[in-house]
């Protein structure tokens, strides 16, 4: 694994700190531990650092290396509209549901860029992608959400073959969101929300 490192972006908020910061550190750690690297005991401190005399709000990713090595970059972030709507299409691409790095966030990111460059961002905002079995399992850069009233959104399961998003961990550990398989068809007949937790929850407009 000395050719990956994790990933976790972070919003952070002048008065307010970065947002769902104890979820991102705690995967950060999982993955790292999964991965044989070493704890990441410095990241909060060096977050803190990287966002020192911030007076506006900041889009802020931290990579972490097998070497125990910690790299943060920001940039300005301007959140999205209030009732912003992303178009998605369903990429081609399928992932594999037997690969464990799907379940991290890592700089191993070539699968998803050849599901986004399946479309222009002129004609997808947002692009989904299937496992070998046809079953839905996340964006190339959000989760997926289905409202199919029953009170709960429903996301995919892990082992379908996705990220452990960390605005999914909130919303099932707030009981807003359960686990459960989701189908194209599915995303036909219930209304549909993408996410991040840079950017929160997205409504989505399915073009097909």
């Amino acid at each position: 694994m000395t050719d990956l490192s994790l990933i976790e972006t972070l919003r952070f908020e002048p008065g307010i700190g970065f947002v769902r910061l104890r979820l991102h550190l705690a995967r950060l750690s999982r993955s790292a531990r999964r991965l044989g690297f070493p704890e990441p005991l410095a990241a909060a401190d060096r977050l803190t650092e990287a966002v020192a005399g911030a007076s506006s709000a900041l889009r802020v990713r931290l990579t972490f290396d097998h070497n125990g090595q910690t790299a943060i970059t920001s940039a300005p972030f301007t959140p999205l509209a209030a009732g912003s709507v992303w178009n998605v299409k369903v990429a081609s691409t399928r992932l594999d549901s037997g690969d464990k790095l799907l379940r991290m966030k890592t700089t191993r990111r070539e699968i998803y860029d050849t599901a986004r460059s399946e479309y222009a961002s002129s004609e997808a905002d947002e692009v989904i992608m299937l496992n070998e079995r046809g079953e839905v399992c996340e964006g190339t850069i959000t989760s997926v959400f289905l409202d199919d009233r029953s009170g709960l959104l429903r996301t995919p399961p892990i082992a379908c073959g996705l990220l452990a998003g960390v605005l999914r961990t909130e919303l099932i550990c707030q009981r807003k969101a359960r686990v459960g398989r989701i189908t194209p068809e599915d995303l036909k007949t219930g209304r549909l929300y993408i996410g991040n937790s840079l950017r929160g929850l997205i409504a989505a407009n399915l073009i097909l």
